[in-house]
């Protein structure tokens, strides 16, 4: 009795000691000490021949195990959607609105394993990887060896939580100066392997821990937001990362995500982007799930190069909306295989925010080929000063309106805003007029040969000489005619590309798809606010946008110009004939005969229109092993549901 109650001692105190060294990284009292008693509680097991459920003896590393055995979990384990632009992350938020005024939660997104640890009557039993989110792969050998999570905890229900396995970058540095002959590539890499490794002693000598973010089951007493989510593991004992923002706007979520990216070089683990959650259970349970991904989180990845630079001096562009942006002239510094000598702030609340002043220490990033932009201010040299914040139009000189964060030029006719809509129209996404940059465009307008969209379809090659007769500087007869040509060939235009090379305020490539559904412009005029708001990516000021483009009365004359001179804007035509005709369609589950490519380019084949939701709009779902959530709102709706012997039938038909 004795050496039970002894037994219980020791167990108590090396966990609260092992507690505060790997989760709260505050360790209380010196190593040699947490190592005496425990050889002490060692020596009790052996004598004792018992081993309590919560013994930290339990994560020393056994036997190597030969495979590991699959399992399912008790709740499906979702991956995130993912999105690497601000269109996308707007189209997030917009959403998340037509579901409920949410809040949000914003997180790192940390590069390692997936983990979900189980618990039964308080005590751990099973530790499995994602896998493919209905069954994983047993590892609670490998997990046993981490001591960044409770092996008892006070909830006494059966539980699933959620983790990522990762390993500190300093302990990876660690690890490939005692094995420099065969180092690991990276942390991602060696977390994995370190999980996965059929030796759990192995795992332990890569001391990989667990970053836990989420509750995947509770059987009783389910939490209703994230934050209690946050706050019942941190009560637990579980280890999670002490960065969490809630975030009241879409606004704030940008900012916390700025954060990140700025703050992630100075931690000690790998990320690769922001996760972004709605906090409220009940609006999470309006939006629902696709097969893959919750609606209610997405995962903002920086897909990026960056570097630090010095900023010169920062002057102020308008663009085609009128919005000042500020620029900054930095030292030049090689990102992504280019000298970048420029990047953007995008608004004077940004400028504020990042802490940016002339002779400061910036971060900037290069991605997909756009502008640079600052990150933030990494320091400042003495003597940096605060850019100041105009009072007029740096181009034409009209007083500037200030709308939240931004500064706006009002003038239409300011000549950096109409340059810029012109290049916006004549871009790759939009009417695609090869060749037509941005310095020709310029060059143009300063000549008066170019103000408005319509003015390019009346371009000749006179246009492009000079009062005696010859042509411009730069401008060949050859490259005259290659830019007559690509004007004339953007007439035959994509309606969705025409209706984002317009430039209506709010609508990107994603709405302008939406709106190009309806057929033709005439129809996208005639919609309703109800009806806009109606579609899945426009919102409240999307919808107001387009209402006050089509009611201005110089948007209707050239949008009558621009037909007068024989830009026809088409939507692509449908198979009209075909079993699936008419058909809008969904798959959900695994098809035995197919892949869901292969289905959906069968479906298209034949006349039908492939949804990745189920919505008011689909008239037919196929359903195949193991669907998903879309069958019970399939049937909420009415929908008919076929099998993948009836898919095949009519596939065959």
């Amino acid at each position: 009795m004795k050496d039970m109650e002894r037994m219980r001692a020791l167990i108590e105190t090396l966990n609260r000691w092992a507690y505060e060294y790997y989760v709260l990284d505050a360790p209380s009292v010196p190593d040699r000490e947490y190592d005496r008693l425990y050889d002490e509680l060692k020596e009790l097991e052996r004598e004792t021949g018992l081993i309590l459920a919560d013994s930290p003896t339990r994560r020393v590393g056994g036997e190597p195990v030969k495979g590991f055995a699959r399992h399912a979990h008790i709740a499906r384990l979702y991956s995130l959607d993912k999105a690497v632009s601000e269109d996308e992350l707007d189209a997030f938020f917009t959403r998340v609105k037509k579901a409920g005024d949410a809040t949000y939660t914003v997180e790192y997104k940390y590069d390692g394993l997936t983990v979900c640890l189980t618990y039964e009557g308080g005590e751990f039993v099973r530790a499995t990887t994602r896998g493919n989110g209905v069954e994983g792969e047993d590892v609670t050998a490998q997990v046993l060896t981490v001591r960044s999570f409770p092996l008892k905890i006070s909830y006494k229900g059966t539980l699933e939580v959620r983790g990522e396995a990762v390993i500190r970058l300093s302990a990876l540095e660690k690890y490939n100066a005692v094995h420099p002959d065969e180092p690991l590539k990276n942390a991602r890499n060696a977390a994995a392997g370190a999980i996965r490794n059929l030796d759990p002693r192995m795992t332990a000598t890569r001391n990989p821990e667990i970053l836990f973010y989420d509750i995947n089951y509770m059987s009783e007493g389910a939490v209703s937001s994230q934050i209690e989510a946050r706050e019942f593991l941190r009560r637990e004992g579980f280890k999670v990362y002490p960065f969490f923002k809630i975030c009241p706007t879409p606004e704030a979520v940008k900012e916390a995500v700025d954060e990140i990216e700025v703050e992630r070089r100075r931690i000690d683990y790998l990320t690769d982007g922001a996760v972004i959650k709605v906090n409220e259970e009940g609006i999470r349970a309006d939006m629902g799930a696709t097969d893959k991904f919750p609606r209610w989180a997405i995962a903002y990845k920086f897909e990026a190069e960056e570097a630090e630079s010095t900023v010169k001096k920062v002057f102020w562009q308008v663009g085609r909306t009128g919005k000042l942006t500020p620029l900054a002239e930095i030292e030049p510094v090689e990102l992504a295989g280019a000298t970048v000598r420029r990047a953007t702030l995008n608004n004077f609340g940004d400028l504020t925010r990042k802490d940016v002043k002339v002779g400061s220490r910036i971060l900037v990033r290069r991605s997909n080929e756009v502008i640079p932009e600052i990150l933030g201010a990494v320091s400042h040299v003495e003597g940096a000063t605060p850019v100041e914040k105009p009072s007029v139009c740096p181009y034409c000189g009209s007083p500037v309106r200030e709308v939240g964060a931004n500064l706006f030029c009002p003038n239409a006719d300011c000549p950096p805003r109409v340059v810029q809509k012109l290049t916006h129209y004549c871009s790759k996404n939009a009417a695609d007029v090869d060749g037509m940059s941005e310095a020709t465009l310029q060059f143009l307008f300063e000549k008066g040969r170019v103000k408005r969209f319509s003015d390019l379809y009346l371009l000749t090659p006179e246009s492009f000489l000079d009062v005696l007769g010859k042509p411009f500087e730069g401008f060949g007869e050859k490259k005259i005619q290659n830019l007559l040509s690509a004007i004339e060939k953007s007439k035959h235009i994509p309606l969705d590309a025409f209706l984002y090379a317009i430039g209506i305020e709010g609508i990107g490539r994603v709405a302008a798809r939406d709106l190009a559904s309806l057929g033709s412009v005439e129809n996208v005029a005639a919609l309703t606010y109800e009806e806009l708001l109606g579609m899945d990516d426009v919102g409240d000021v999307t919808a107001r946008s387009v209402l006050a483009y089509f009611a201005d009365e110089e948007n209707k004359k050239e949008l009558a110009r621009l037909e007068e001179v024989g830009v026809r804007p088409f939507v692509k035509e449908k198979i009209s004939v075909g079993v699936f005709a008419g058909q809008n369609v969904v798959l959900t589950g695994s098809l035995g005969t197919m892949s869901r490519t292969e289905a959906q380019k069968r479906i298209e084949e034949l006349g039908g229109v492939c949804q990745s939701s189920v919505s008011q709009k689909t008239t037919l779902v196929i359903a195949g092993e193991k669907a998903g959530s879309k069958l019970q709102k399939a049937a909420s709706l009415g929908i008919p549901v076929i099998g993948e012997e009836e898919f095949l039938r009519m596939l065959n038909a």
